[in-house]
């Protein structure tokens, strides 16, 4: 049975401001960037511990998927069958920022 993945409000806010960024000198490739991050999403309904562990937190259930320069961070909720994208993180900007 498929994985639901739900994309919390802040990945919703990092995925825009990052295409609004990109999109300031290039529309196209904008739009195309933030398709192909939406696209890896779709690899966790199938495929949910496709992921590394998130090196930085060493918890089994706190996954990442890198898209360059992108790491789309997610949970893992193997009893709801549920992936919660957290973040959409620069991987220049380090450690990413997680809420408890």
């Amino acid at each position: 049975m498929a994985f639901q993945v739900l994309v919390t409000e802040i990945a919703n806010e990092d995925l825009a401001g990052l295409v609004r960024y990109i999109g300031r000198d290039n529309p196209a490739a904008a739009e195309r960037f933030g398709l192909a991050l939406l696209e890896k999403l779709k690899l966790l309904r199938e495929h949910p511990l496709l992921g590394r562990i998130v090196p930085e937190r060493g918890e089994p259930t706190l996954r990442e998927i890198i898209h360059h320069p992108y790491r789309i961070v997610y949970r893992v909720r193997e009893r709801e069958q549920v992936v919660e994208v957290l973040r959409f993180w620069h991987g220049a900007r380090g450690k990413p920022e997680l809420r408890k």
